[in-house]
């Protein structure tokens, strides 16, 4: 019986060649849509999965408010990166950790080997216990002893290749400058040589160095509770309580805080919470958005549900086609029972088939799929035992919904009634459950047309808003805080704009889109009190601002004619100066203020400018003349010649500055890799966007075709009668496209209200217009017409002689 149902199965795929195609087709690619978007939403999901203890190991975030109650600090408030003295004091407090791990913030340092100089920028200075509490394989040395000593480094395998090349690098050295003021020039010794970290870590590196390493160069910051410059992470015991934990930190922080912090918090953070949930500030690495999450999973299910909807509307189409089949099977003794398993299992057979396709298309586009989210995805996770049940479900639950309308209805009449071609009635529940999946299916089009374009429209808002500097022709030059380099700004300041293609040079310790400090700066408040707040902080020299072109709004920037700016002058932005409670910001101006040592009065106030991401408003800044904290070299170039003046600019670099490698980039692209996500989101949003708009017009096709093919001798008559190829093709189109408008309509408010919630992640966001929607509509009806009409216009040119004959 069973190879019965198969044969006909079988012979029915080949009988109409044009609509297995399509269903097959248009099955097998949102089945591998929807793959290889569950691959990627599993690869978020599962970072820093591959921790053994990963449920035991938790991290400081710290946070300050004006209240003693920590609930009352918003999350948005909190900050990874904090000091280094809570480290010890919650080990020797709280029994239930049972190690700590501190490191500091990313720091970069030049090693060289021989001839061979790199810079490296993925380094973290850290204590001795890293490797008891992350599962980082350390391939050669000892985990216990690799980060005591000072002067020790570890790295990772592709780092130690590009040093060492096939030799084994263990117990051998290399030569690092400072880093930072965070080590002294040295030499270091390779105590071990670890696997790369994995890419689903929230934060990377290539190279380890000892804690100790920094300690020797400032030991007395380790004390100090003010002092930023460490991430804090523990591991605990099986009976850990994170909320009685969390009961005990305002003690804990009463007996041990001895400086003044007032307000100052701490909540412990648990690892599996971190890539996708953490809402703190200053991360050691990039974070994933689960909004994101969300949005890909709607559209792998938009994609999925698209090419359901063309199969179930080709399957109740054709239905009716087999109707007389059903009547004759039934009036030889044919049960119901047995009808329901052949409709159902040709369905599951055509979803195998499609399966497989889908398996094929996601071999052949893997390779693309990491190409464009910069992934490293493993095929054989389709073979795991989890995978594999959910793919047997989703096979058989497509076959079942898709085979459903046939195997119960059709299964369900009367024989004598369908032999009397009667079938009038259910073949019209047909039409109209076909224009509903139609609605349906379209709804979902339009909203990832109308989702597209905004995903676009804010993308380009990002990169055409006014940032308030000039970012275009500038030239940055990464020297790391060399101290021989900042020995002799005058003299590369002097031979920099000798070069005919450069306009000006400055220096700066941070520059839009890099990585900045914070300080505690006091400044007199209206009242006369001398206010105290926290706010980043730019050290720039004394060219810095007119050569960024920031625009001065109230007071002065600084100048070679005022030599007492170096000690006794600050320069804020409008957003400090609201900070400190001056509504009109030129009233700030001559107020007296600390910072860092320094004390003067404020001479300036410039405009606000986007020195981070747009997806955040302007925070308060200051900038304070310091240069020889600098690490970039910033130069504004005024020739199309770039290639040129790059060469220009490296020879320079290379008379005075030979001990360094020339490390150049242009401000404008480093301030966009902020952006990265962003955009790998547009990408792809984009592509399987367009991909469910192609499989719902595949079954739009095939649905038109079937229309066609059923009013041939409909057709054939009205042209026989003088209707033109104009009437025909609107006669066969206009149902289709009262069906696309009515999507329309259920489509906008759905659309406007998903991507004004996405939109809310960017501080600086476009406004959701009307004509957005309008342009998604009037695509997807064109689109829609476009496809019917292909059809419908090949119909209408058919001889009616022939058509009338046929029938």
């Amino acid at each position: 019986m069973f190879k019965n149902y198969i044969k006909i199965a079988w012979r029915n795929l080949l009988k109409k060649k044009v609509y297995s195609f399509i269903n097959i087709a248009g099955l097998g690619m949102g089945m591998a849509c929807c793959f290889l978007i569950y691959m990627y939403v599993q690869d978020e999901l599962y970072y820093d999965q591959y921790h053994e203890k990963k449920d035991r190991i938790y991290r400081v975030i710290h946070g300050f408010s004006e209240s003693s109650e920590s609930d009352n600090v918003k999350p948005d408030y909190y900050e990874v990166w904090g000091n280094a003295p809570v480290g010890q004091a919650l080990a020797n407090d709280f029994p239930e950790i049972e190690k700590i791990v501190q490191f500091s913030g990313r720091a970069d340092i030049l090693l060289r080997k021989g001839e061979k100089m790199f810079q490296e920028e993925e380094v973290f200075f850290m204590d001795s216990t890293a490797f008891d509490v992350f599962s980082w394989k350390l391939l050669k040395g000892d985990p216990n002893t690799a980060l005591v000593a000072p002067f020790s480094i570890v790295l990772t395998e592709s780092t130690a290749k590009k040093y060492f090349g096939d030799e084994d690098p263990l117990g051998k050295t290399l030569e690092g400058d400072e880093s930072g003021g965070r080590s002294n020039k040295g030499i270091y010794t390779v105590t071990g040589i670890m696997e790369d970290v994995p890419q689903n870590s929230h934060f990377k590196f290539n190279t380890l160095i000892s804690m100790s390493t920094f300690k020797q160069r400032r030991p007395e910051i380790f004390d100090w509770w003010g002092y930023v410059d460490f991430y804090t992470y523990f591991l605990v015991n099986e009976e850990f309580n994170p909320e009685a934990f969390q009961k005990k930190v305002p003690e804990f922080l009463a007996r041990r805080v001895e400086e003044n912090l007032e307000g100052y918090h701490i909540k412990a953070e648990p690892l599996e919470d971190i890539y996708l949930h953490s809402s703190a500030l200053r991360q050691p690495g990039e974070l994933g958005s689960m909004s994101n999450i969300y949005i890909f999973s709607v559209v792998g299910l938009f994609i999925l549900f698209i090419a359901i909807i063309n199969f179930m509307n080709l399957s109740t189409a054709r239905s009716m086609d087999r109707a007389k089949e059903v009547g004759i099977r039934k009036s030889i003794g044919a049960d119901r029972k047995g009808l329901i398993f052949q409709f159902l299992g040709e369905s599951l057979i055509i979803v195998v088939i499609s399966s497989i396709l889908a398996f094929a298309l996601v071999g052949v586009l893997l390779p693309l799929m990491k190409e464009l989210t910069d992934k490293s995805f493993d095929f054989t996770h389709f073979f795991s035992p989890s995978t594999i049940s959910i793919l047997l479900l989703c096979i058989v639950g497509i076959g079942f919904l898709a085979g459903s309308y046939p195997a119960f209805v059709l299964s369900n009449f009367k024989p004598v009634a369908i032999l009397k071609a009667s079938a009038a009635g259910n073949q019209s529940r047909g039409v109209s459950l076909r224009k509903a999946l139609v609605v349906f299916q379209f709804t979902l089009s339009i909203i990832l047309i109308s989702g597209t374009i905004i995903v676009y429209t804010q993308m380009g808002h990002i990169l055409e808003t006014n940032l308030g500097f000039d970012q275009e022709r500038m030239l940055v030059v990464d020297y790391n805080y060399d101290e021989q380099v900042n020995e002799k700004l005058d003299n590369l300041k002097h031979e920099m704009e000798s070069i005919p293609s450069v306009a000006s040079m400055a220096a700066a310790r941070s520059i839009p889109g890099s990585h900045f400090p914070k300080a505690e700066t006091s400044i007199e408040s209206e009242s006369g009190e001398m206010r105290h707040e926290t706010q980043p902080i730019f050290q720039v020299d004394v060219d810095f601002i007119p050569h960024m072109g920031l625009e001065i709004v109230a007071g002065r920037g600084y100048s070679r004619d005022f030599p007492s700016d170096l000690d006794n002058a600050l320069v804020i932005n409008e957003s400090a100066a609201r900070q400190y409670g001056y509504s009109n910001t030129a009233d700030v101006v001559g107020k007296k203020f600390t910072q860092w040592g320094k004390e003067g009065k404020v001479i300036g106030v410039v405009k606000d400018f986007n020195f981070e991401s747009l997806h955040k408003k302007v925070e308060p800044l200051t900038l304070m003349l310091e240069r020889f904290a600098s690490r970039y070299l910033i130069l504004k170039v005024n020739s199309n010649d770039i290639q040129s003046t790059i060469a220009s600019v490296e020879s320079v670099w290379k008379s005075i500055a030979p001990h360094r490698p020339f490390l150049y980039s242009f401000l404008d692209e480093d301030f966009n890799k902020q952006y990265i996500a962003d955009f790998r989101f547009r990408r792809l949003f984009t592509i399987f966007s367009v991909l469910a708009i192609f499989i719902s017009c595949l079954g739009l096709l095939g649905l038109a075709t079937y229309t066609a093919e059923s009013r041939t001798k409909e057709i054939g008559i009205r042209k026989v009668l003088g209707a033109g190829v104009t009437n025909i093709v609107g006669l066969l189109s206009k149902d289709f496209i009262k069906l696309v408008l009515i999507a329309i309509v259920i489509a906008t408010p759905i659309a406007w209200y998903a991507m004004n919630l996405w939109l809310q992640d960017f501080a600086f966001r476009i406004k959701v217009n009307w004509w957005f929607f309008a342009i998604s509509g009037f695509l997807a009806l064109v689109v829609a017409l476009f496809t019917v009409s292909f059809q419908s216009v090949k119909t209408a040119l058919m001889n009616p002689v022939n058509s009338l004959k046929n029938e």
